[in-house]
């Protein structure tokens, strides 16, 4: 049976649309996306009994990044050492908290993290899952748990997740022995080899997209990373590469060429493949890359956070390149944040504006189009776009927000992503399901309990 929502106005694939009605299926698949054939000046009754939308209807957007047990530590870690405060000092202060997550608080950070991302405007997650073990780093009786906590979290709070287990095996370039503070992550290619294996027979029931992660060229030695990508036919792969400065220099002296470089030139980089920050790139490594069909997965606010650097938007996207955004770190949870501090970082560095406008569209559309498509390709799902045969993952914007108060169509994502607005999104659908309403989802309270009772284990 299926269900129909009319929009009063709608951002379809043409540009905004007056008077549209959706038709989504029992799965959460649009139907049909019909506009009025002659739209009324005036809002029109909703046709038959379709509900009626609360304000201006977008694509959700999809989160392409996200460490989900890292919300905990947001606001944790902001004093400076002696010599200094770097990304490198920064995940030191990480590691030492990961040691206090068990199991049931590492489950209960995740789902606190999946609703805050549901009701600022996230429909789907990727979650690049890196810890493994127990805080001794020994396997858990199942090898599988905390990936099952992940995809518990997900599930309670409704958002739709690509799961991307992580292999992680090497401290350095060259195959360096791991630390003693990354114990929770170590796998070799035959035990990782069997977890992707317990999973793969587990994420059709559970409705998730299941992909592979090899951490970095820093943690994988090419022959790990090339027998981790033969893993799965199909489906996503995601990487960290060319976020820091020291990373690039280490990987030259390591193989003469730079991370990203090196991707291009040995690991046959396609659309399937996520290449997450590239924030250091030269001038053909961004047209390379763009060439390639992978995703650039940004995280413009974690980047800025932790000092990695600003991205070559213009060059890469005047190459047609592909990017995205995630919440990373999950210090800030915010998608029209992320977009905001990805116009600015390019102002900054450029000394124009609006960087990122396209030919006819403002750059707050622009934006926020490019990435809702590049993420879902990055998730490797069928979002992005109000059109039928994609998902039902969609944002009613509060048009009683001050921001959006008297703004024409054109300007309303301008007006959620650089207006003095802090809450541009009243609901949230996720496959045809509402799960935000008037800015609450269902779940908050109970979610917000679990997660403080979580914390005062971890830090009491």
């Amino acid at each position: 049976m299926s269900v129909k929502l009319h929009a009063p106005l709608a951002l379809l694939p043409q540009g905004w649309t007056r008077d549209v009605l959706f038709e989504i299926d029992a799965a959460g698949i649009l139907i049909s996306v019909t506009p009025a054939v002659t739209p009324a000046v005036t809002p029109a009754v909703p046709p038959g009994d379709a509900e009626r939308a609360a304000g201006p209807v977008i694509a959700g957007m999809p989160n392409l990044h996200s460490h989900a047990f890292q919300r905990a530590i947001a606001g944790r870690t902001g004093r400076a050492g002696a010599a200094g405060d770097s990304f490198w000092t920064w995940r030191q202060a990480m590691y030492a908290f990961l040691e206090r997550v068990d199991a049931d608080a590492f489950e209960a950070i995740a789902e606190e993290a999946y609703v805050e991302m549901l009701k600022a405007g996230y429909t789907s997650v990727a979650e690049f899952h890196y810890v493994h073990h127990d805080p001794q780093g020994r396997p858990y009786a199942d090898p599988a748990e905390l990936a099952h906590r992940v995809a518990g979290a997900a599930h309670r709070a409704g958002i739709a997740l690509t799961l991307l287990p992580v292999f992680y095996a090497h401290a350095g370039f060259g195959g360096q022995p791991p630390a003693a503070s990354q114990r929770r992550f170590v796998h070799t290619v035959d035990s990782f080899a069997r977890l992707v294996l317990s999973l793969a027979g587990t994420s059709d029931a559970r409705g998730h997209v299941l992909g592979v992660a090899p951490h970095s060229l820093r943690a994988v030695t090419p022959g790990e990373l090339a027998a981790i990508v033969a893993l799965l036919p199909q489906g996503p792969i995601h990487i960290h590469a060319a976020e820091q400065t020291r990373e690039v220099a280490d990987c030259v002296a390591w193989s003469r060429q730079r991370p990203v470089e090196w991707l291009l030139a040995h690991a046959g980089l396609d659309a399937r493949w996520c290449v997450v920050h590239a924030t250091h790139m030269m001038a053909h490594e961004s047209a390379e890359l763009a060439a390639s069909g992978a995703v650039a997965g940004l995280a413009p606010t974690t980047e800025a956070d932790l000092g990695d650097g600003t991205f070559g938007a213009r060059t890469y996207k005047d190459a047609g390149g592909a990017f995205g955004i995630g919440s990373d770190s999950n210090t800030i949870i915010d998608p029209f944040a992320e977009l905001r501090q990805l116009e600015w970082s390019q102002r900054l560095a450029s000394l124009t504006r609006n960087v990122l406008a396209g030919d006819d569209e403002p750059v707050g559309q622009a934006s926020f189009t490019a990435t809702a498509i590049g993420g879902a390709r990055a998730l490797g799902i069928a979002a992005g776009r109000l059109a039928p045969g994609c998902r039902a993952d969609l944002i009613v914007l509060d048009p009683d927000a001050p921001a959006l108060a008297g703004q024409p169509p054109e300007a309303l994502l301008d007006a959620a992503i650089f207006g003095p607005c802090r809450q541009p999104v009243r609901d949230v659908m996720v496959g045809g399901r509402w799960l935000v309403r008037d800015g609450h989802h269902h779940r908050e309270a109970e979610t917000l309990g679990r997660y403080r009772a979580a914390l005062a284990r971890c830090t009491g």
